[in-house]
């Protein structure tokens, strides 16, 4: 049986405990490889659902999201004994979203925007990958994310 992160956790306490539960993604996290990938899929479902709500009501979840991240992300980090491991996938899903956030629904726009995210967060150009690098905890692991998600937004609006 396969043991996650310093502190040696299982898959089944990572998805019986709520905190890492989310923080993997509801499991996709969990995946052996590319689980960054597997991160971001986990938010299609929730992209679709909020796609359809009002644009009031999908601000104000992506904000959540990424606010209650920080904790999420922080908590996952110090029960792993571990920063930034790769199985958190929270700042994926809130990465996903906010690169999704100005645009219409389209299937084009959201594979163009996963391709985008991805590519972003992979990648890392400046600034990412310095806030990548400097800052810690739970924000660290949350803005790397976020600046990704800002910037492959960005390009997509310009694309679309």
């Amino acid at each position: 049986m396969r043991k996650i992160g310093k502190n040696q956790l299982t898959a089944k306490e990572i998805l019986t405990n709520p905190v890492l539960c989310l923080a993997f993604g509801f499991g996709s996290g969990l995946a052996k490889k590319a689980p960054g990938t597997f991160g971001t899929l986990a938010a299609v479902p929730i992209y679709l659902l909020l796609v359809q709500a009002d644009f009031i009501i999908y601000s104000i979840v992506t904000v959540l999201c990424s606010i209650v991240g920080i904790w999420i992300c922080g908590q996952a980090a110090d029960l792993l004994g571990e920063h930034d491991f790769g199985g958190i996938v929270w700042d994926e899903i809130a990465g996903l979203l906010i690169t999704l956030w100005f645009v219409s629904f389209s299937w084009q726009n959201l594979i163009i925007g996963f391709m985008l995210f991805r590519a972003f967060d992979i990648i890392k150009p400046w600034p990412i990958k310095w806030i990548d690098q400097q800052v810690s905890g739970g924000f660290g692991i949350m803005l790397d994310d976020i600046i990704a998600g800002i910037f492959a937004g960005l390009v997509l609006m310009f694309l679309v």
